[in-house]
């Protein structure tokens, strides 16, 4: 492509509103515009991206045996009715009507839809395993879209439905699937890690997530030092937290007078103890399709809520901080709760750590008291749930190495989704013994707009995008320093012709532009590699630079079209 005859507005302003280098880059290097709050046009440079993108996702998951189809980005609202998410899902699921008052959504993902389209059409075990995929827009009505494509309302998204006549071959097509997924994240040139994974409103089990490692990641993961245990913080474990320091003995529980002791650090003191050996009470609204209520949540003093176990624990499509006023009105005394004497009707849960601990610290339900010597035990066994949020430091539970926090963002998502949908729409087929079952399904999912956006999250200096080789709008760019230079302009475009022709993909920067302009471009575009054609072919030699930390290196006229042809295969 002659760089005068393609269309990339580069701009030197930071855009408004951005702060990630992937928003301010792909925007000032004319990768994408804004169309609208978390809508995106895809502009020439960024469709070459999605494209490669595209390719390899598809290239891999066709390798693996799944069938690709292309289902309509509306879908009849009576389907997630079926299936019971239609209310289910939140604000995030834009619902509309057409003029026959018909009622429609805009897919955020194809559960329904993919599994309406096997029902009665596949009857019998014989026709399974089926694994169908499409690639296409999926929309999202997020609150507050931000930070470019990572997080935005329209989105391009790889999604793939297997259908199976018993779990065992389930659990096969996830491992295919987990393999193809290493397989794309690795040709896109991606440093990468497989997690375990909350399932969130899809539902289901087996969940994995692939997370991309990035410094402004908007997840935190949990890895261990040692072995191979990696799981979101959502849903990460760790063995159970010790503590050396001694323990507050006494004979029998007992109530302490504890005035203006409201903070765990204020009771720790008090008592002279570790905060490990008190439970620290915190109460949130949750709410769901039936409107909100009080929840409370007993933790040890030294550990953190996480809230997405918290919700999952007490069904809750979201949660809420609850006013000190809310509390008193249900009868609570704030800095003093405790799940002795609690009244009835209050909806409590404790973290798992604490099944059988004793001569613990806890608020007595009572303004300026606290029960001392209290045993965890006596409790319904579903009070007990894992509620903590595992941090830097914690034991791994699989080998008792240290765990270490770090930032990334998520790409890929795989789940097993078992009955949940097939049965909730019936759908059905005869099984060896001719007899009517349920399919087992699996879901598996790729953002593939996203990865444009992470691609530079997890690869950019200061100057601009540095893309890889696989996913780069071009592979090189051939930049003539002086148009006036005839030898030079000639031998660019010999250059241009043989390796177009040979099937490279070159951007031969021709515009009637200053050196300077078409350096900068270069370097925030980020090609992996750029050559420049100026005074130093007198003496047979051009300036070869690698965008990678901008490495300069002379070469030979007479050798560069072998280089090149090594380093952009």
């Amino acid at each position: 492509m002659r760089f005068k005859n393609f269309y990339a507005p580069s701009i030197k302003e930071v855009p408004k509103d951005a702060t990630l280098a992937s928003h301010i880059f792909l925007i000032r290097a004319a990768f994408i515009e804004q169309g609208g709050a978390g809508l995106y046009n895809f502009l020439p440079l960024g469709k070459r991206v999605l494209d490669k993108i595209y390719k390899i996702v598809k290239e891999e998951m066709d390798k693996s045996g799944s069938l690709q189809t292309d289902l309509s980005f509306v879908s009849p609202a009576s389907l997630w009715k079926e299936s019971k998410r239609y209310e289910a899902f939140g604000p995030e699921l834009l619902r509309f009507k057409d003029r026959k008052e018909n009622d429609f959504i805009l897919g955020p993902t194809h559960e329904e839809a993919m599994l309406s389209m096997v029902k009665n059409k596949i009857t019998s075990y014989k026709q399974l395993p089926l694994n169908l995929y499409q690639i296409g827009l999926k929309f999202r009505d997020e609150a507050r879209p931000r930070f470019g494509l990572l997080r935005c309302r329209e989105f391009v998204m790889k999604d793939a439905y297997s259908f199976h006549a018993d779990e065992k071959d389930l659990d096969r097509e996830f491992e295919l699937m987990d393999k193809t997924y290493r397989s794309i994240f690795t040709r896109l040139g991606l440093d990468f890690r497989v997690v375990e994974a909350d399932s969130g409103a899809i539902g289901g089990s087996g969940s994995k997530e692939f997370m991309v490692l990035a410094k402004n990641g908007e997840d935190d993961i949990i890895t261990c030092e040692s072995c191979s245990y990696a799981a979101n913080v959502e849903v990460a474990s760790r063995a159970k937290k010790t503590c050396s320091l001694q323990r507050p003995k006494a004979d029998y529980a007992a109530k302490f007078h504890t005035p203006d002791t409201k903070t765990i650090k204020a009771v720790a003191e008090f008592f002279k103890v570790d905060e490990f050996y008190t439970i620290k009470a915190v109460v949130k609204k949750a709410i769901d399709e039936n409107g909100q209520r009080l929840v409370i949540f007993f933790i040890r003093g030294c550990d953190d809520l996480q809230e997405k176990k918290a919700s999952n624990a007490c069904k809750a499509l979201e949660l809420v901080d609850a006013s000190e006023e809310e509390l008193v009105n249900a009868g609570l005394t704030p800095g003093f709760i405790g799940f002795i004497k609690l009244k009835q009707e209050l909806e409590f849960y404790v973290d798992k750590e604490l099944k059988d601990e004793e001569e613990m610290i806890m608020g007595a339900n009572e303004k300026d008291y606290h029960l001392v010597g209290i045993s965890v035990k006596n409790l319904k066994e579903d009070r007990f749930k894992d509620l903590i949020k595992v941090s830097q430091g914690d034991s791994c539970k699989n080998c008792g190495s240290k765990l270490k926090q770090s930032k990334a963002i998520e790409v890929g998502h795989i789940f097993k989704l078992g009955q949940k949908y097939s049965k909730a729409m019936n759908a059905t087929f005869l099984d060896e013994r001719g007899k009517k079952e349920a399919f087992y399904m699996g879901c598996y999912g790729i953002g593939v707009s996203r990865l444009v956006a992470v691609a530079i999250e997890a690869s950019h200096d200061e100057r601009g995008c540095i893309w890889d080789k696989n996913i780069a709008p071009f592979s090189c760019e051939l930049i003539i320093s002086n148009l006036k230079d005839k030898k030079a302009f000639d031998f660019a475009n010999e250059l241009y012709e043989r390796l177009k022709e040979e099937g490279f993909d070159v951007l031969l920067d021709d515009r009637d532009e200053r050196f300077g302009v078409k350096i900068n471009d270069f370097e925030l575009m980020g090609f992996p590699y750029a050559l420049i054609i100026g005074k130093g072919l007198e003496n047979g030699e051009l300036e070869l630079i690698e965008r990678k930390g901008l490495k300069k290196s002379i070469v030979k006229s007479t050798q560069i079209l072998e280089l090149l042809r090594q380093k952009l295969v």
